[in-house]
């Protein structure tokens, strides 16, 4: 029988907390709860617990588990609760956690000064664009077996916040959609430092609408993208370990200055950065 932990406080792991966990747990008594938060944020990155061993079901996905039975999920933008997390323990029984989603007020900001091309490209451009973000998506397909994203995330760039996860965008006075990340304003040429250790799944120096772009995989479907960079100095199979540096800061593709586009993704659920570096 499962023992359901609902609204208990997680505990997340630092690095190299990880084999020190599944270490202890495989010497101890297991652990037959199943822990989650009782409510999250709309852009939450949330980690929960189950018995080693369970097979959880999330939003349509089976959720890969951790030896150690940590189980982690994005939750959008535009949620709305309650979230249904199936678990199935080893012995086979059923149960499920009930998580409520609270809602955010998303501001709205004006991007003015953008080179028109980028905000109402021609066709041709449109579909290089298309190409080039289907690229993207493709390498937010994996489902590693790693558990980087377990570490606590650290900034990339130091710097002012200068856009945040989830405002609309206006871009010379034409509406576009949310923004999918968080903007650090910093000089061209800072160095941009990996928040978690993680493998590259993309790297290009040249897209249309993100200029400078790679994407680091953090395993279990949680990435980071990092945008408008002016250097890269990793390729794409690459492994990095948190806080090396490995791109800098530029202002390529649709930006009007020096900054950091961090975006984070559970698959193709975008994610608050801030939220991230934010948790327990």
């Amino acid at each position: 029988m499962l023992a359901l932990a609902a609204g208990v406080a997680l505990a997340f792991a630092p690095a190299g907390a990880s084999a020190r966990q599944a270490s202890n747990e495989q010497s101890a008594t297991p652990d037959t709860r199943v822990v989650f938060p009782a409510s999250v944020q709309q852009g939450a990155l949330v980690i929960g617990k189950v018995p080693p061993g369970s097979r959880v079901d999330y939003a349509g996905r089976v959720l890969r588990t951790t030896g150690y039975g940590s189980v982690v999920f994005g939750v959008g933008r535009d949620a709305t609760g309650p979230l249904r997390v199936g678990v199935t323990a080893p012995d086979g029984s059923r149960t499920h956690a009930s998580i409520a989603v609270t809602p955010r007020d998303w501001p709205m900001e004006h991007v003015n000064g953008v080179p028109p091309k980028t905000v109402d490209p021609p066709p041709a451009i449109a579909e290089r664009i298309r190409r080039e973000q289907a690229r993207v998506t493709a390498a937010r397909v994996r489902d590693d077996d790693r558990a980087d994203f377990a570490q606590r995330f650290q900034r990339p760039v130091e710097g002012r916040i200068s856009g945040r996860f989830g405002s609309g965008r206006i871009y010379n006075g034409k509406p576009g959609s949310g923004h999918s990340g968080m903007d650090i304003a910093a000089p061209t040429g800072t160095a941009v430092k990996a928040p978690a250790a993680g493998v590259v799944t993309f790297a290009d120096p040249g897209l249309y609408l993100t200029g400078g772009t790679v994407v680091i995989d953090h395993g279990h479907g949680v990435s980071s993208n990092f945008l408008h960079l002016s250097r890269i100095d990793v390729a794409e199979g690459d492994r990095v370990e948190q806080g090396q540096a490995f791109a800098a800061v530029g202002a390529t593709g649709r930006a009007t200055g020096p900054h950091l586009h961090w975006g984070m993704n559970w698959f193709d659920v975008r994610v608050d950065p801030l939220l991230v570096l934010e948790r327990p």
